[in-house]
């Protein structure tokens, strides 16, 4: 298992790298159901209270994510809507979706950076090499997800994933 995980930026995309100790098709259910999201989705200290996934070309995943960690001050309480519009998915090898901040009915939220994201599944000496790239609309926009705190919160979230794929295999 490495839990290094790579991060570029270039130009409007956000690149993230990272090898998980499990078979490609294990990683790819867990990104891809609910009862696998469910247990690993979102930063430490945050759950998902929301999960419903239509895991189609055209189908449509809306979540949300409540922080329940006294610890992080303001946040503890507040929940976090996302909603992605998933566009091609090749079983165990790619998911590509859109993805969008909205509110509880699924909405996009106005003023809030989009993104296109494509996650490839590689087979990586036996273990799964996971690749996202983030293309937003602008650098602009790009910087404005880092400042937020994005990779911080990508990092944690990929870490539960490995602390889940390591309880489910």
């Amino acid at each position: 298992m490495s839990t290094n995980m790579v991060v570029r930026v270039e130009g409007q995309e956000f690149i993230l790298e990272r090898v998980f100790d499990a078979p490609r098709e294990l990683v790819f259910k867990a990104m891809s159901e609910a009862e696998h999201l469910k247990h690993w989705w979102g930063p430490r200290g945050w759950e998902l209270t929301v999960c419903n996934v239509d895991f189609r070309p055209g189908g449509v995943w809306h979540y949300c994510m409540k922080c329940i960690d006294e610890n992080q001050g303001d946040f503890f309480g507040f929940e976090a809507w996302g909603k992605a519009l998933y566009q091609e998915i090749e079983v165990a090898e790619k998911i590509v979706y859109d993805d969008y901040f909205s509110d509880a009915e699924g909405h996009v939220a106005e003023g809030m950076p989009a993104s296109h994201i494509t996650i490839t599944f590689l087979e990586h000496e036996g273990r799964t090499k996971l690749i996202s790239c983030a293309r937003y609309e602008s650098v602009e926009a790009l910087q404005h997800v880092i400042q937020m705190g994005m990779e911080q919160g990508i990092r944690e979230t990929w870490d539960r994933l490995d602390e889940h794929l390591q309880a489910v295999k």
